[in-house]
This record gives structure tokens, sequence and C-alpha cells, in this order.
């Protein structure tokens, strides 16, 4: 499986992205161990969805790096 997930930050905004093993990639996002995410450390884990393959993991989280991927976000997802 596959997921792409959301994280809050520090600053109140948010980070998507995507893995195969999402609790390990979590834990290294609250160590610091993510160039994306190091100065702002992420609070909590707010959505994730999972995926059968990569190719749609990376699509949604390509998705809700948009534009129209922020507006969804808002609307049904946090």
């Amino acid at each position: 499986m596959f997921y792409t997930y959301i994280l809050r930050l520090r600053n109140n905004k948010y980070y998507a992205g995507y893995s195969s093993n999402l609790r390990k990639r979590v834990h290294k996002h609250k160590k610091g161990e993510v160039k994306a995410t190091k100065d702002f450390l992420p609070v909590e884990l707010e959505f994730y969805a999972a995926f059968k393959n990569r190719e749609l993991a990376t699509s949604f989280e390509k998705y809700l790096k948009s534009s129209s991927g922020f507006a969804f976000r808002n609307k049904h997802l946090l």
C-alpha cells in the first residue's frame, strides 16, 4: 500500500506527501529528518488515504499541492 498524507506544521501550514510506510515517514518528519519540514516540525497527522499503487498516491499528492487541491483539502478533508 501507498499513502498520501497531510501534516499540520507548527506554523499552522500544511504539508502533503506520500510514502509506502506511513508510520516511519511521519516519525522522520517529527524528528526533523525531512528537509521539507525540518524548520517547522509537524504537530499532527491530519489526514491520510491508502492507495494500491504508487502512481495513484503520487497523483493525489500532486493534486493536493495544486490550487484546486488546496480548496478540496480545506472543504472536504480538514
